[in-house]
């Protein structure tokens, strides 16, 4: 309801109270800048008098005529009087009778309005206007307020308009910070208002995804745990009973794969929430992909590429490319690293192994993806992809999967050459 409404009503009482104060400007400037009605009937009017009056009647009866003349020019009455007060000539009905008005002042006491002028000589000429002579400045100052309640009536929708989408907006927020995520505001125009909403559309629904992927971290993390821990129980519950060899490495492989999967998900966390890497240090590819590639026995090849970057992170990237290679694709593995004419620098690593179907390319960034129609027993790819696709577009590169000729995957990697300052 507009009364509960108090935006509405201070954006409305600012307006008014702008449109009077202007009001009541204008009128002091009319004031103050211009003659008041009274002093200019007290100067104009008393020189056209003094030049249309004679001061002699000379000839007889010449006053009397320039009163008539007077009198017909103003559609009124008009007396002249001496300096002791009495008629010398009348046109019209006698004014001289009652109590005379100030100089050039409204007679209010007679309401009969006559005003009256003193000449130069001592003369005095009464007149009564049949024209309706007013005083303009109160006309003009109700003139003022006329239009300035007419725009305050105008601007009444408006206010009420801008005012509803505000509390529309409003509402829209309050739903989102209830927890309804979906909620979104409607952008209707190209003005302030409609950016706002815009801009908060955009940024509940980063909210929204982030949230989303969280949580679909959060259940896939702990569906993936579960494997590695119950082996772990299981192996060692037999340790238990009849320690040997094979037991101790089951139970060192399951403890490698635990903290393997618990540093992925702590990277994956922590890189998105930093951004953009801001590295001031220089990388020299092709150098972590040599050692990367002695320690899974893949072979390398390429040119030296130098990019702006955060070693630790590129090691990991390359590091998971390979291992990813090796476990769901077949020897021999190949890494290649070349840098293009601008300054990027292009990695990919292929393997010979049976590749992915087109539709399943992209896929297999998800975080622990499976192919379709896979067990647990078959393994998944966890989040060793969706790192490498993390880090690259930290770096601001990007990855992609495609087929090898003669079969096979090719996993490809560019980065460009200010990969150091571009966001993710």
């Amino acid at each position: 309801m507009i009364l509960a409404r108090s935006l509405f009503w201070r954006i409305y009482a600012t307006l008014l109270a702008s449109l009077l104060l202007a009001a009541l400007l204008i009128a002091l400037l009319w004031g103050a800048v211009g003659e008041s009605p009274v002093a200019a009937w007290r100067h104009m009017p008393r020189q056209l008098l003094e030049a249309a009056i004679p001061e002699a009647d000379i000839p007889p009866g010449a006053i009397a005529q320039s009163a008539h003349r007077v009198a017909e020019a103003i559609a009124g009455d008009v007396t002249v009087l001496d300096r002791s007060g009495h008629v010398l000539a009348s046109a019209g009905a006698d004014l001289s009778h009652g109590a005379f008005p100030r100089d050039g002042e409204w007679d209010g006491r007679r309401g009969e309005g006559v005003w009256v002028f003193r000449l130069h000589d001592g003369r005095r000429v009464l007149a009564r206007f049949g024209v309706g002579l007013r005083r303009p400045g109160w006309h003009v100052l109700l003139a003022l307020l006329a239009v300035a309640l007419a725009v305050g009536l105008a601007a009444l929708p408006v206010v009420a308009r801008l005012t509803q989408r505000l509390e529309r907006l409003r509402g829209t927020v309050e739903r989102w910070g209830a927890g309804d995520l979906a909620a979104r505001a409607a952008v209707r125009g190209q003005d302030e208002i409609a950016a706002v909403a815009a801009s908060f559309n955009a940024a509940a629904a980063r909210v929204q995804a982030l949230l989303d992927a969280h949580r679909a971290l959060l259940a896939n993390a702990s569906h993936e745990l579960r494997s590695p821990l119950a082996r772990l129980g299981m192996a060692t519950e037999l340790w238990q009973d009849a320690p040997s060899p094979a037991l101790r490495d089951e139970i060192t492989k399951n403890m490698d794969e635990l903290n393997q999967l618990i540093d992925e998900i702590l990277l994956a966390s922590r890189l998105e929430h930093q951004g953009p890497v801001r590295a001031s240090t220089v990388v020299d590819v092709l150098a972590l992909a040599a050692e990367e590639a002695a320690r899974t026995g893949a072979s390398v090849s390429g040119t030296v590429a130098e990019t702006p970057g955060e070693a630790r992170l590129l090691r990991r990237m390359i590091r998971n490319l390979l291992e990813n290679a090796q476990k769901h694709g077949a020897p021999p593995v190949e890494i290649a690293v070349a840098s293009d004419a601008s300054g990027g620098v292009r990695i990919s690593v292929q393997d010979r192994g049976p590749g992915l179907p087109e539709a399943e390319r992209e896929r297999v960034f998800a975080p622990f993806y499976r192919p379709p129609g896979a067990g647990e027993g078959s393994g998944g790819w966890g989040l060793g992809l969706a790192l490498v696709r993390q880090i690259a577009a930290s770096h601001g590169g990007t990855v992609r999967c495609d087929a090898r000729d003669g079969g096979g995957s090719v996993f490809v990697v560019a980065l460009p050459p200010d990969s150091g300052v571009r966001p993710v």
